[in-house]
């Protein structure tokens, strides 16, 4: 694996530690919440968004990006630029990782451990993207994939591809594609037109026939076009990351790329890429520009919630770190879950292009940049804390939280924090407000801890409806679950 500093930008947009997304208030019940509360075993319950939360006082959010790891898959050949819009899925017959790639002649790539990766043969059929299904009792369709405005394509070993007769999903020229295993379902994003330009459309599906198109449920706005403005004026400004080739203000635009959604425990993920358009291609009706990946979550795959204030979530590298992710930045579709990491394998390209259109469209020609033809992507792994999108932190004073009421199901009550600097104390109250149980305070970074508990017990309330008071000084909370 070729590794890469993880060097942070000198603007003021992008941190490779934390950024504070909100300050919440002295304590204030929140809105209520249509949606029933439940914390079944074995599902995390993380913080992203209020569900779940009854009160909370003196904590804030931030969100959290990613460590870079560099690349982990570089093309054979220089003079082809491998991408990616997929993620990798476990073979559990030939027992390893198969990953889909675009760019280069060996289409499919197969590794054991994650990170050394070899070809693993050529695809009969253009595979952009593809899971795996275990649920399905015919194993010569375990292996999906949409063909990119075709239909759709099944495999047994994600190699031989037979193409099914069913209607498209109608696209530009992105795509991206995830399947939620807790529910069964097929998510297969796709780039339409909007308001400002490129926007996200979703269709899902339960079965792999009948598929549900939504329609577009994301795309940039006002508030967009305006920060988009501000970092694009920053990127030229700063000296350290690469600049488009061309800049003209009357051009700039940020519009959403490609989108990476996936079903993460209790919770529906986009890593959106904002692509920010800087200038015209001259003679030809494009932009040049470059990619952020942003953060969003939703609870039903048509309301989104921004998450981070719309900062970067993955951004550019800088010009000297030997990095491959400069300019274009391609979300993954889902992480992999290693012990207590996420890994998220996402395309890194130095520059948009490697080619100029010279002439009058659409007679001109596209003529090689020197210095552009070679070695200009690779797959690109990042590295984030299990759960660890978004914390609630206690800083200045004790934080508390209190959940909304849900049924107890038998289970051991876990959390991931880190209180390496301060503790967490978690508290049970009954319906009527009373404390029933306290647990033993935890201290240290805990990314999956069992609670102890000083006085009462779990078993004893197993049946009835509960809230769960977290009391949090000096910390970070990520997450909290019953485990079987």
């Amino acid at each position: 694996m070729r590794r890469s500093p993880s060097h942070p930008w000198s603007s003021a947009f992008y941190s490779l530690a934390i950024c504070v997304v909100l300050v919440d208030g002295a304590g204030p019940a929140l809105a209520a919440d249509p949606v029933p509360f439940q914390v079944p075993v074995g599902q995390r319950q993380l913080f992203l968004d209020d569900h779940g939360i009854d009160r909370i006082s003196a904590l804030k959010r931030t969100m959290h990006r990613p460590a870079k790891r560099g690349a982990v898959i570089r093309s054979p050949d220089p003079k082809q630029t491998v991408q990616t819009r997929t993620a990798p899925v476990w073979d559990p017959l030939a027992k390893r990782y198969k990953l889909w790639v675009i760019g280069i002649d060996q289409n499919l790539w197969e590794s054991q451990d994650g990170l050394h990766w070899g070809p693993g043969g050529q695809t009969n059929t253009r595979i952009m993207m593809a899971v795996y299904d275990p649920r399905d009792a015919d194993p010569t369709r375990r292996f999906k994939a949409p063909l990119l405005n075709q239909g759709f394509a099944v495999s047994s070993d994600g190699v031989q591809w037979n193409q099914l007769k069913l209607a498209k999903i109608p696209s530009s020229d992105e795509g991206n594609f995830s399947f939620d295993a807790h529910d069964g379902l097929f998510i297969h994003t796709v780039k339409r037109g909007g308001t400002y330009g490129r926007s996200l459309a979703l269709a899902t599906s339960r079965d792999f026939v009948t598929w549900d198109d939504l329609g577009i449920v994301f795309q940039s706005d006002a508030r967009d076009q305006e920060l988009g403005r501000t970092r694009i004026d920053a990127r030229f400004d700063d000296a350290t990351l690469h600049a488009p080739p061309y800049r003209d203000p009357s051009v700039y635009n940020v519009d959403v790329y490609n989108m990476g959604v996936f079903r993460y425990e209790s919770i529906y993920i986009g890593i959106p890429a904002l692509y920010h358009a800087t200038g015209p291609v001259p003679n030809y009706p494009n932009t040049v520009g470059f990619h952020l990946l942003q953060l969003a979550c939703s609870r039903d795959l048509k309301q989104w919630r921004r998450l981070g204030q719309r900062e970067p979530w993955i951004g550019p590298s800088r010009l000297d770190s030997g990095a491959y992710d400069l300019t274009q930045i391609l979300p993954p579709s889902a992480p992999l879950v290693q012990g207590d990491e996420l890994w998220f394998y996402y395309t890194g390209l130095k520059w948009r292009g490697s080619f100029t259109y010279v002439g009058t469209f659409p007679d001109g020609q596209y003529v090689p940049i020197p210095g552009r033809d070679r070695d200009a992507g690779a797959i690109c792994l990042a590295v984030l804390r299990r759960d660890g999108f978004v914390s609630l932190d206690a800083v200045a004073q004790d934080g508390v939280l209190d959940t909304r009421p849900f049924p107890l199901r038998r289970g051991r009550l876990h959390v991931n924090v880190d209180a390496r600097q301060g503790e967490l104390r978690v508290d049970v109250l009954d319906a009527s407000g009373r404390v029933v149980a306290v647990s033993e305070v935890v201290r240290g970074d805990q990314p999956r801890v069992e609670l102890a508990w000083e006085t009462g017990s779990l078993d004893d309330l197993v049946g009835q409806t509960v809230q769960l008071r977290f009391t949090l000084r000096r910390g970070s909370l990520y997450s909290y679950w019953l485990a079987p």
